[in-house]
Parts: C-alpha cells; sequence; structure tokens
C-alpha cells in the first residue's frame, strides 16, 4: 500500500508502508513432519520405586500411568498423605519394592549420539533406552540433568550417525506462529500435532526460572521430553507441562524456551553439572506501594530483600532495600527477570548493576561466583547470635500490637536465633498489615530501610514518614525462620 503524503503545496515522496511479514496457512504439515520425525525419539525408563499398589480406602495411591508431566505432583501429593516413598517414622513400615517402568520423548541434537529429554522423564532410573523410529533400541548413558529447568542430556552409541535436528531462536517465534510438536503420547509412539504459539513468558511456578512458551498443540501424558518445532523445522523448546484436570491435553501446553536451555545442555554435556551464576542475593517482587515508597516511579525491577554475607553482591555494595533494575547492560522489568539473567551469566565474569537507592539511581561492579558453590553454603547454615535482653514493652500501631525480641518471645513463637527487631504480637484481621500477610510472630527488621530495635521506634519512624509526605511505609520483615521480605504498608 502507497500513501502520497502532502504538505502545504510541496510534493512530498511517497512513503511506502509493507505489510508485516507472516506466513500463510501451508497445505500440508507433512513435509515438515517428514523432516523432522526420524530425529524424535521415545525414551523408555525403569527405576525401582516404593509399591504404592497395594493401599485400600479412600487415601489409596492408584496405579498411575507414569511419562506425565505431573509425575512429580502426583508423587508428592500421596507422600503427604502417607502413600510415597521416603516413608517417616509415622508412616507405617516400608513399602515393598518393584520396578516401575514410563515411556516420554526425546530428541537427537548430534549424529553421534546426544539425546535431549526431561529431567522429570529420565528421574532416578537405573535403566534408560532410546526408541527409534525405525524400532533400533539402544541402552543411553545420563550425561547430565538440571532440575531447575527440567532438562537432561542423555548419550547413546549409535552404529551409524544418527538423524538430528537443530535449535532454533525461540526468541524469535511470535505469538501467533505455526508450531508442531513430536512425542510419544500415552505410549503411542510417534505422534505430531500442529497449532501456534499460544503465549510467551509464562510463570507456572515450577522452579526459579519459569519462563516457558504456551501453545495449543496437542501435548498429552507421553509428550515430556519431546520437541516444539518451528516452521522451518528448528527445535524452539521442549514439551515440558500441561495445564489440565484430566491429565489430558485441554489446549494449554508448556515447553521450555531454547535460548534457555541451550546454554545449560552445552554445560551438562561439557562439564556433566551446571555451573550458573550467583550474585547472592534474596529478592521480591516491586508492586505499586513499594514503587512508591522507594521513589521509582513506577514498579519495576527486582527488590533486593537480603544480602548473603558470603555472596559477591556483599562487598559489591549491594544492600538490602536496593532495587536491581539493569543487569549486565539488560533492563530487570520483573523479579522474575533477574534470576534467568544471572544464572546465564558466567561464573567469574564481572558485571555492571545498576540500582535505585534512596531514589537515585547508581552503578556498581559485581563479580559473580557460582550458584552451586552458594547453595552448599546455605546448607552449612549460618552462626547463631546473642538475643536481645529480657526487657517487654508493647505498642501498638496500623493494626497491630508490638514487643520486645527477647527470650520469652523466641520462645512463645519458635523466631530463630540471629532474628533482630520488633516483634508482632497480635495483628488487627481488618488492617492492611494483615491484607499483607503480616502475622503473630514475625519481626519488624527496618522502616523505611532504618533498623528498629524498639516498640516505640515503630510510631517514631511512621511519624517521620508522614511529615515526609509519604503515603507509604516500606517494613523489612522477617518470619521465624528469618527469611525477609519487604511489605508497604500505608502510613494514615
Amino acid at each position: 500500500m502507497t500513501i502520497a503524503l502532502c504538505a502545504g503545496s510541496a510534493l512530498v515522496a511517497p512513503l511506502t508502508i509493507q505489510p508485516a511479514f507472516a506466513r500463510g496457512t501451508p497445505d500440508s504439515f507433512a513435509d515438515l513432519a517428514a523432516q523432522v520425525s526420524d530425529a524424535v525419539v521415545n525414551i523408555s525408563v525403569s527405576q525401582t520405586v516404593a509399591d504404592r499398589r497395594g493401599g485400600s480406602g479412600p487415601g489409596a495411591a492408584p496405579n498411575l500411568p507414569r511419562g506425565t508431566p505431573f509425575d512429580d505432583l502426583f508423587e508428592e501429593f500421596f507422600r503427604r498423605r502417607g502413600q510415597g516413598q521416603g516413608q517417616g517414622q509415622d508412616d507405617g513400615p516400608a513399602r515393598p519394592q518393584r520396578r516401575s517402568n514410563s515411556l516420554g520423548s526425546g530428541f537427537v541434537i548430534d549424529p553421534s549420539g546426544i539425546v535431549i529429554t526431561n529431567n522429570h522423564v529420565v528421574g532416578d532410573a537405573t535403566d534408560v533406552t532410546v526408541i527409534f523410529t525405525d524400532g533400533q533400541r539402544l541402552k543411553a548413558e545420563i550425561v547430565g540433568k538440571d532440575a531447575k529447568i527440567d532438562i537432561a542430556v542423555l548419550r547413546v552409541k549409535p552404529e551409524k550417525p544418527l538423524k538430528a535436528v537443530k535449535f532454533g531462536d525461540s526468541n524469535k517465534t511470535r505469538v501467533g506462529d505455526w508450531v508442531m510438536a513430536v512425542g510419544n503420547p500415552f505410549g503411542l509412539g510417534g505422534t505430531v500435532t500442529v497449532g501456534i504459539l499460544s503465549a510467551r513468558n509464562r510463570n507456572i511456578n515450577s522452579g526459579p526460572y519459569d519462563d516457558y512458551l504456551q501453545t495449543d498443540a496437542s501435548i498429552n501424558r507421553g509428550n515430556s521430553g519431546g520437541p516444539l518445532f518451528n516452521a522451518d523445522g528448528e527445535v524452539i523448546g521442549v514439551n515440558t507441562a500441561i495445564l489440565s484436570p484430566s491429565g489430558g491435553s485441554v489446549g494449554i501446553g508448556f515447553a521450555s524456551p531454547s535460548n534457555v536451555l541451550q546454554p545449560v545442555i552445552e554445560q551438562l554435556q561439557k562439564y556433566g553439572e551446571t555451573r550458573r551464576g550467583w550474585l547472592g542475593v534474596k529478592i521480591q517482587a516491586v508492586d505499586d506501594d513499594v514503587a512508591e515508597s522507594l521513589n521509582l516511579g513506577k514498579a519495576r525491577g527486582a527488590l533486593i530483600a537480603g544480602v548473603d554475607d558470603k555472596g559477591p553482591a556483599k562487598p559489591a555494595g549491594i544492600k538490602a532495600g536496593d532495587v536491581i533494575v539493569k543487569f549486565d547492560g539488560q533492563d530487570v522489568k520483573t523479579s522474575a527477570d533477574l534470576p534467568r539473567l544471572v544464572a546465564a551469566t558466567p561464573v567469574g565474569k564481572a558485571v555492571d548493576v545498576s540500582v535505585v537507592r534512596a531514589g537515585k539511581e547508581q552503578s556498581l561492579k559485581v563479580t559473580l561466583g557460582r550458584l552451586e558453590d552458594g547453595e552448599r553454603q546455605a546448607s552449612l547454615g549460618s552462626p547463631r547470635n546473642n538475643t536481645p535482653a529480657d526487657r517487654t514493652v508493647a505498642q501498638k500501631a496500623l493494626g497491630m500490637e508490638f514487643t520486645n525480641l527477647n527470650a520469652a518471645a523466641r520462645t512463645k513463637f519458635s523466631i530463630k536465633d540471629g532474628v533482630k527487631g520488633v516483634v508482632v504480637s497480635n495483628v488487627d484481621p481488618n488492617s492492611p498489615a494483615a491484607d499483607k500477610r503480616i502475622q503473630a510472630g514475625d519481626t519488624i527488621v527496618e522502616i523505611n530501610q532504618e533498623v528498629v530495635n524498639q516498640p516505640g521506634d515503630i510510631a517514631a519512624k511512621m511519624k517521620a514518614a508522614k511529615e515526609q509526605g509519604r503515603k507509604s511505609a516500606l517494613f523489612l520483615v522477617a518470619n521465624t525462620q528469618g527469611e525477609v521480605r519487604f511489605v508497604a504498608l500505608p502510613v494514615e
């Protein structure tokens, strides 16, 4: 379409507007299916598990089919009801062991025999077999796996090169583009389904790096670990989960994007384990109230709720209450962005981090550590600190009652040693504090990034905030285990 523009009597060069490029609906997907299907495999897994089939009564665990994206969910459900593995001392006698078989999907990315599937497909398998479209069956070894993004790398030893597919750029696939899923639903064997990319950046609360592609291409039990192809036959995702009351497809399936998976797959191939970047901070989301209390202008970034004493962030000068708005040159739009960006950054790299502190943006330089090292440090625990003196003072404010954090309060609420501040002894269920899930036993550590030590400090800090014209004050709240978060409460 060409539009001629006119300004006064002077002619202006015609402006040509090009329509957005979009693929038309193909007459058939047969060529695409033929191109990729031989690289898609079935994964047969055997492992020894506790026998759940002998249960009786309404709480007994059924003999569930395996290979579903929700296997872990079912396992956890029955474990909590005393039906699963890992019986505790109050769960009755241990159940007999049996061999469990499951079927999933996978695909070849290297003709020499490298196969990709989901971590939850192989689990703790003692025997993994890869089954090809021509009926060939090859034993596989697990090169490496990662539960955080649910991926596993297998290796087989074929007599001749295998048909392989390559990864594409998942960022280039647009919502509405055609996609094809190939896999092994319900153990039927190679099955092709077609749909569109329905949405991007889905968070289904399955892990710290959720960033799923959503598709309406039919994905069912047994499709886990199979590839999601674009129209060029490139793998843009690995089918991982479905949202369905019945366990079957209702048109909402999720795939891990290739751009998230590829760096991890490379690490697993090279090292047999992951080596993710580590910043050493605890973060939380920034809502409108928090943004107003910190003079951010709008809700953005990741709010630092705590800094690990042994992590890279502390020597770099990052503090609790800072809001990270940019990491290594990339904008941090929400708190969910930061873990993905940090994890994808090489260990030991020095990166620029932009933080907003006291309403002003500043840049800091951080040299990343390794996440796995940080997790090992955290598992060792932290040293205990002395408790405050035994002196009780009670005050009320904002629908809450406060007392000193003394030995009696620690015992009453089972507050962990090392937590400091003022204890919330009671909360009005109709107050804004209750709406923000503050409860008795929580500890107020700071208000507007200033430490509070006595109940009287609460009223003083709130009065100061009101005099400064603030609509809300930012509370740093610790639970009984010492885990902290920021909460914005109205000054009035």
